[in-house]
Order: C-alpha cells, then structure tokens, then sequence
C-alpha cells in the first residue's frame, strides 16, 4: 500500500484505516477521505469528497463531472474530548445533452440537524 501523505509519523492511510473503527461506515463506502485539520485544541476536522460515482437514478443520461456543491459541516461523535466534524463536499453532474445538474442525495444527517444519525439518536436517548 503506498502512503498518499504523511501526517507527523502517521501515513495518511494508516490514520484512515483506523478511522474506519470509529466513524460510520457509509462515510467510507461514499466518500473519500481528503484532509485531517485539528481546529484550536478540542475540534478535529475530516474532509470528505463524495467518490466519483454516477448516480444511480441517472444512469440512463449521459453525466460528466461537473464540480461540487458547497460543504457540508456534520457534527458526529467526540473523540478523546474533542468535537468532530465531517466537512463533505458531494459531486455534481451535468447532464451533456440537456446542461441540467444532477447529484446525489446521501441520507446522512438527522432531520432538522446537523448531526450525524447516530450521534443525533445517542444524544435524543441520553437527553430525550
């Protein structure tokens, strides 16, 4: 396996494969890990790229990349006291024989916040 880059004595890969412990796993089926970036000393942030893969319900137009829609900041789970945040960025597609853009709708946050659904039912069960 090569290193994509290294981060202090870590290679970039090691810190993901061990972030697939701890973080959702759509996140990893999704979305491709590009940046770790600790904010001040209590939040870590993971920047995430939607993988380049068409969307399904499209499949029968003929779709090019066509950049991303604006981040998304998702609260999930604290690790080691520190708040953590997917920044994610989704793919759009422009279809070449109409110009109308396309992407895809992941179902990753829970209704009316901007958490995680996991960490969004861990905090309704533990505060109602």
């Amino acid at each position: 396996m090569g290193c994509k880059f290294e981060i202090g004595y870590f290679c970039f890969m090691e810190i993901e494969q061990l972030l697939r412990y701890l973080l959702p796993q759509e996140i990893f089926e999704y979305f491709d890990l590009v940046g770790i970036k600790e904010v001040g000393t209590n939040q870590l942030e993971l920047s995430l790229d939607e993988k380049p893969i068409k969307p399904i319900v499209h499949s029968g137009k003929e779709l090019v990349l066509y950049g991303f829609d604006e981040a998304v900041r998702i609260q999930d789970f604290p690790i080691r006291e520190r708040s953590v945040y997917f920044i994610v960025r989704r793919r759009k597609w422009r279809d070449k024989d109409t110009g109308k853009i396309y992407s895809t709708r992941w179902d990753l946050i829970a209704n009316g916040t901007s958490y995680t659904k996991e960490f969004a039912a861990f905090l309704k069960e533990l505060f109602g």
